[in-house]
Order: structure tokens, then C-alpha cells, then sequence
């Protein structure tokens, strides 16, 4: 028998083009399954619920839930914020004032470890109640399922960045012959390496590709890029953020460190823009795309989209049927046609772990990938979604966070 109460949902960590589909799911799901209780959003996450800022979604005007799943961002509002052990003690303590039986975190890896131990604060405090996670990350480094919502998308719109300014680079005839583009991943190279998508001739970019996986050389970095550059005369490479050296140091981060203790990483881009001007004597382009990775609805993938709605809504099924202490997974059926279905594992297994790009994945030297990865990744930036416009623009929905206030 299903718990009697009310439910709540929250985002978590950086946003994903497809997020708010999966919350979409939960919300839909939740109203589908007629279960007479409220379903509320946490604003800001874990944060927001712990400072009270908590909304019944029911409040929402006609047509903004449903608006969800064609537009980025974090619809509730998203954090980054590691719970401390007397904040998990207050978070059970709200959800037994709220009655709330039901507990849905959006997230990635930090995000499951935050559903889990709200999990086992819940249990030894003696509140019964539902904890399911709900996967989410452009990084795709969740472990225990194939592949994270957020993924393809992201995979997608750096994929088409790489193809249209490659096009562009070959080109123009000007002094800056080689481009270097910084994509996102911090210990795990998938989103770089989905940059191999956009290339469907020997010579077309990118030309190099280097993951954290694998310790990064400088030295033999610019022999690849000399190579390169004697045989077409222009190069293109992508590289990732994280890339580590042999010592598996960071190349390039900063000072500062986020919430959860992670450095903050930035400049890998222009470091080996420097390198390469200083080295070869010739001009190099250094393109940061940041945010655009993750918020590029405009080029999102359908087949991702899809996913990340029925995530949620499976979230909602599991939840009633008695089921607790787990996230989400998808699982791979078929690649040709591609084919998915969703299962479960348990929060332990996922809080902080990292999947990272199998090495046989990487080529022997280290610069670029295998046709397996290619394989892997293809099916998941497959279909486009449609999009409202307006005066040019697309037209994206916005919540409205003040409606529905709920007292604690």
C-alpha cells in the first residue's frame, strides 16, 4: 500500500537542457496517478527547502508544467549545497510538519549523495518515506547506467558547435589557423569526446580530442598539433577542462573550490592557445562555450528529452510502489535501432562515484577516440525537439516561483 502524504521535488547542481523534462515527469506522473495528495517544488534545491522556500506546484498557471519539457534551465531553481548533518535532521523534521512521504532530488553525483543521506536520516528518525533519485548531468559520469539525461543534448549542441566552426576554420584564409575549443568535464572526458561526432570525413574537425582519463603531455601535445598542421595547414582540436598530468594533477584550476570541495576549474583554453603561439609561431583561437553546453534547448537531442521525461515519471511508479533508497537508471536494450528501459540502484552505489570513459575507448595515443565510443554515443543525440517561437525567438515558459506558498 502506498504511504499516505505528500510529495516533493527538487533540481540540483548545473542545469541540463532537458532537466525540467524529468520534473515535468514527476509532476505529470504524480497528477496522472490520481493519488490525492499535493506535490510540491523545492526552490533552489535542498537549500531552498531547508530555508522553507517550498511551492505546491498544483498552483502553476494551465500549461506551464507541460512547457517544461521544451525549456532549459532549472524550472524550480537549482543549488549547490552539501547538507550537514544537523540540516538533514531539519529537512526530516520538515517533511514530517509538510507531511511529506515523497522525496524526488534531480541531480548528479553530489545530488545522490545528498538523496541518500536524507534517505537514512529519514529511516533513523522513523519516518517512513519514499526517496528516489533522478539522474541528471551533461557529464555523463553517473555510474550504473548507461548513459544520464542532460547527456545527449549537450553531446548534440558541442557536436554541431565543432562542425559548423570547423567548416568555418577551413574556410577562412587568415593567420589564425588552429582553434582550440574548452569543453565541460571534470574528471570524466565524455561530453569532450562526443565532439567526434561532427566529424564525417578523415579531414574534417576535430583533429584532436584530449580526455581526463588519460594524462595529458605538452609536449606531445604540440607534436600532434605540428603534425596536423603540416598535413592541412589548419588544426582543430577539443580538449577537455580536467585534463590531468602524469601526476593526475589538474593542468589548469584555479584556487577556489565549490561546495562539495571540487576545484574550480577554467583557462585550459587559452593556456594552450599561449602554448602553441609560443611554441610554433603561429596563431591560435581559443573558443569557451561554458553554459551554452548545457542551456542549448535550440539543439537538443529528442531522444534525450524523452528520456529525461520518463525518468520521472518511472521515479513517481517506483515511489508508489513501495520502493526507496534508489536512483533512476536507463538501460541500453538495442543500438540498432536503439532501444532503452529503465531500472533502479541503490543511492549507496551512485553517491560521489564517477563512471569514466572506458580506456580501450581512447586511442593509442591518446588524442583522440575509438569507433566504439562513436557507437555508443550516436544513438543518443538522434531527433530534434520542437520548439514554440516568437518574434524569431523560441518561447520558453517561466514559472511562477511566488504562486502556491507553502507555511511550514
Amino acid at each position: 500500500m502506498a504511504l499516505q502524504g505528500n510529495a516533493i521535488v527538487a533540481q540540483s547542481g548545473g542545469p541540463t537542457a532537458v532537466i525540467n523534462n524529468s520534473v515535468c515527469g514527476v509532476v505529470e506522473e504524480w497528477f496522472r496517478q490520481n493519488t490525492g495528495f499535493a506535490i510540491y517544488g523545492g526552490i533552489s534545491g535542498i537549500k531552498g527547502i531547508l530555508q522553507g522556500e517550498i511551492i505546491d506546484l498544483s498552483k502553476q498557471p494551465q500549461g506551464m508544467i507541460a512547457g517544461l519539457r521544451y525549456t532549459p534551465g532549472a524550472g524550480i531553481y537549482s543549488c549547490r549545497h552539501k547538507v550537514t548533518q544537523d540540516e538533514q535532521i531539519q529537512l526530516v523534521e520538515l517533511f514530517k510538519k509538510l507531511n511529506i512521504r515523497y522525496f524526488f532530488y534531480n541531480g548528479g553525483n553530489d545530488s545522490m549523495d545528498t538523496a541518500h543521506k536524507t534517505y537514512l536520516a529519514a529511516k533513523d528518525a522513523g519516518w517512513e518515506m519514499s526517496v528516489i533519485g533522478v539522474p541528471k548531468t551533461v557529464d555523463n559520469d553517473l555510474p550504473f547506467t548507461d548513459h544520464c539525461p542532460g547527456y545527449g543534448s549537450a553531446a548534440k549542441y558541442l557536436a554541431t558547435t565543432v562542425r559548423e566552426t570547423g567548416i568555418d576554420l577551413e574556410s577562412v584564409s587568415t593567420k589564425n589557423k588552429v582553434t582550440i575549443l574548452e569543453a565541460m568535464g571534470r574528471n570524466a572526458g565524455w561530453l569532450t569526446a562526443a565532439s567526434a561526432l561532427a566529424k564525417r570525413r578523415p579531414d574534417e574537425a576535430p583533429h584532436l580530442i584530449y580526455l581526463p582519463e588519460v594524462a595529458f603531455s605538452k609536449e606531445q601535445f604540440l607534436a600532434d598539433v605540428e603534425a596536423v598542421y603540416k598535413r592541412l595547414g589548419y588544426v582543430y582540436v577539443v580538449v577537455s577542462e580536467g585534463i590531468v598530468d602524469k601526476n593526475g594533477s589538474y593542468c589548469f584550476a584555479g584556487g577556489e573550490i565549490d561546495a562539495f570541495g571540487h576545484a574550480q576549474l577554467s583557462g585550459v583554453g587559452e593556456a594552450l592557445k599561449t602554448l602553441i603561439e609560443q611554441n610554433m609561431g603561429i596563431k591560435a583561437r581559443c573558443n569557451t562555450l561554458g553554459t551554452a553546453q548545457r542551456s542549448a534547448m535550440h539543439c537538443a537531442s529528442l531522444c534525450d528529452a524523452n528520456e529525461a521525461y520518463q525518468v520521472g515519471k518511472v521515479a513517481v511508479t517506483y515511489a508508489l510502489s513501495g520502493k526507496t533508497g534508489v536512483m533512476v537508471t536507463i538501460d541500453r536494450v538495442a543500438n540498432d535501432p536503439y532501444q532503452s528501459k529503465t531500472g533502479e540502484v541503490p543511492l549507496e552505489k551512485v553517491a560521489n562515484v564517477e563512471k569514466k570513459i572506458p580506456l580501450e575507448w581512447i586511442n593509442a595515443e591518446h588524442n583522440y577516440v575509438t569507433d566504439d565510443f562513436i557507437q555508443y554515443a550516436r544513438p543518443l543525440i538522434m531527433g530534434e525537439v520542437t520548439l514554440p517561437y516568437v518574434d524569431g525567438l523560441p518561447d520558453y515558459v517561466h514559472l511562477d516561483l511566488s504562486l502556491g506558498k507553502v507555511r511550514k
